[in-house]
């Protein structure tokens, strides 16, 4: 190993502990998973030194690479299990959608922008995660060709949740995904059960904007 991927190595175990754990991230497969995803080749060369940083991190396009602890969050109230097919919206950098293909059978990820998807699939084959399928598109409407979903999860915050994503859900299925106005959102996970949904709030948070037919308007 290479003194750079060394020092990455340290820096993502030292992540683990001091944001995760610390923060009440308890699910062993989420924390084994972010101790062993090399976030830096999904940020740019010129910002690979604040990879680890305990805040969002600028990408392409004028998008970000979300704080590792709302990483983490997110994908442990999403219980991912081996044999689930997700749906994941906003794939941006790529880094969410790596943590989701080791922790699922198959994922299914979406963005609106070429460039951040051009550039995701090339860390993610690099990673070997052969079990991700990408496309550049409008992620408010899902990916209707690929569903159902067991579990839906959006990297940015609309006006609500998407219709789509409803209809593109199993019967027990759940969405984790920031929803509210355009300054401030709240992290909710929806379930679908008898046919119905049911929310449950799990924090404030601030997102970048989930544009498209079914959010906000570009």
């Amino acid at each position: 190993m290479k003194s750079g991927e060394v020092k990455f190595a340290r820096e993502r175990l030292a992540m683990v502990t001091s944001q995760l754990v610390s923060r009440g991230i308890r699910d062993q497969r989420v924390l084994d998973v972010m101790a062993d995803v090399p976030r830096e080749l999904f940020v740019s060369p010129g910002q690979q030194h604040e990879a680890y940083a305990d805040r969002p991190v600028p990408i392409a396009a004028g998008q970000t690479i979300s704080q590792p602890y709302v990483v983490a969050l997110m994908t442990q109230e999403l219980d991912v299990q081996p044999h689930h097919r997700v749906l994941d919206v906003g794939a941006g950098s790529g880094y969410q959608t790596a943590i989701l293909a080791r922790l699922a059978r198959q994922v299914f990820a979406v963005d609106r922008i070429p460039e951040l998807t051009q550039g995701a699939s090339a860390v993610l084959q690099k990673l070997g995660l052969d079990n991700v399928t990408l496309t550049t598109g409008d992620g408010t409407l899902g990916w209707p060709e690929h569903a159902p979903y067991d579990r839906i999860i959006c990297g940015a915050a609309g006006p609500d949740v998407p219709p789509s994503w409803i209809d593109q859900l199993v019967e027990g299925g759940r969405i984790v995904t920031p929803v509210g106005g355009e300054d401030w959102q709240v992290l909710i996970a929806v379930e679908k059960r008898g046919g119905q949904t049911h929310r449950r709030e799990i924090c404030g948070v601030r997102f970048v904007h989930l544009i498209g037919r079914e959010g906000w308007p570009e």
